[in-house]
């Protein structure tokens, strides 16, 4: 058996919260910044297991790179390495050689990238001789991860006469690629969003010293937490009002919730002062990473809803979509969902599972979007299995829900 957390019903608490770093915006730092030789390293760059991975993979020469479940990492330094004299294999977890990068591979090889499979077609790992890429014109569904369409604007400068990225139909994860763009013009690199074209001319990165802010993401299990337990205040500390992620939408997303944000010097305070709407109806296409704490939180709260664009969860660290549904089941919660993009909850119960065990599926994000159910849950607990999974982008989470009150029996073989 694994290592599991019984979560007893606890008497939660207001509590300051320093968030972590966003790993999003450090693993961009990290790439830029070896593209660039910088002398400056990113200031307070995430601890998280993604960023690890990405800070790891960027200062060794090591010619075989294992990514582990960074999928983020996968994508970046599959674009990078396409540049990178000499040959290297890239692999990661069984879960990440499910998932799939063949159109990310097809757009590097049209740039003359030396890209093979190393075991099944279209998926890692993979076998990458670095070289010289010709730029021109590449196209991609505007649907797919946008990590897809960042790896290749970050490489768009280093490739001959730079790239021209067409995104055909809807475009999902915008604020991704907004952040991309963002931090390459930080570095000096100006790149042009125009209709469904991204324009990324031939350049040099100039080295820059930044610094990360937190994470917007890690703090939406907090707004979750703010509208399970009215009487609770949560000061999170580290948060910017104007900032690159496009996760910072929770704010205005938790409304629904009937939770207040006010932005304070170090941060903000979110609170339940609010009646929460008895209806949700919202696309998450701008911000598939959010989708699991409303879900969760929705059904808790017991808000019908329908949640739209969530398209890039099936070929996450699990298939997310199935898993809410199976993982809510044992709440006493009946979803529906085409399996595609769409996810709803019409009010369906069934008799819930007495104590019951959370599977998180190797996925971070299960582990803490569920773990606020144990605020309202009927019986006196519930199990998460396999916590440790929360390091991938929030290590002090279990911490952090302690400082809040959260009780935690630690259970293993």
């Amino acid at each position: 058996m694994a290592k599991q957390y019984v979560l007893r019903r606890s008497a939660f608490r207001s509590a300051d919260i320093t968030l972590p770093t966003s790993k999003s915006i450090s693993n961009r730092l990290l790439l830029i910044n070896v593209l660039c030789h910088s002398p400056y390293k990113p200031e307070n760059i995430s601890d998280s297991d993604d960023t690890r991975v990405m800070l790891r993979a960027v200062e060794s020469d090591c010619s075989l790179v294992d990514v582990g479940a960074a999928g983020t990492s996968m994508r970046f330094l599959t674009a990078y390495l396409s540049l990178l004299p000499g040959e290297h294999v890239i692999t990661g977890s069984e879960r990440m050689k499910q998932r799939p990068i063949a159109l990310l591979v097809d757009a590097l090889r049209s740039l003359g990238a030396d890209i093979q499979y190393v075991e099944n077609e279209g998926f890692p790992p993979l076998k990458i001789v670095g070289k010289e890429l010709q730029g021109g014109m590449v196209t991609l569904p505007g649907n797919v991860s946008s990590q897809y369409i960042s790896a290749l604007m970050m490489i768009a400068p280093m490739v001959k006469g730079g790239l021209q990225i067409v995104l055909k139909g809807k475009i999902n994860s915008r604020p991704y690629i907004d952040m991309t763009l963002s931090v390459m013009k930080s570095y000096g690199v100006d790149g042009e969003w125009n209709d469904n074209k991204i324009s990324i001319p031939e350049g040099r990165y100039m080295p820059q010293q930044n610094r990360v802010e937190a994470d917007w993401s890690a703090a939406s299990y907090w707004y979750e937490m703010a509208a399970l337990c009215p009487q609770c205040t949560f000061h999170l500390i580290g948060l910017q009002r104007e900032s690159l992620q496009g996760d910072s939408a929770v704010k205005k997303i938790a409304e629904a919730l009937g939770v207040t944000t006010e932005f304070c010097e170090d941060g903000v305070i979110i609170t339940k002062t609010k009646k929460s709407t008895a209806q949700f109806v919202y696309d998450f296409s701008s911000q598939p990473d959010l989708a699991q704490t409303f879900v969760v939180a929705s059904c808790l709260m017991n808000i019908k809803f329908s949640f739209t664009g969530l398209e890039s969860l099936k070929i996450k660290e699990t298939d997310r979509l199935g898993a809410l549904v199976a993982e809510l089941r044992k709440l006493g919660y009946v979803l529906n969902s085409n399996n595609i993009d769409t996810l709803t909850w019409n009010g369906e119960r069934i008799e819930p599972m007495s104590m019951p065990i959370i599977n998180t599926y190797k996925d971070h994000r299960m582990a803490m979007a569920f773990m606020p159910a144990v605020a309202v849950y009927p019986d006196a607990s519930i199990t998460i299995d396999d916590p440790d999974v929360v390091s991938k982008s929030y290590p002090m989470f279990w911490r952090d829900m302690q400082a809040a009150g959260l009780v935690i029996e630690e259970k293993t073989d």
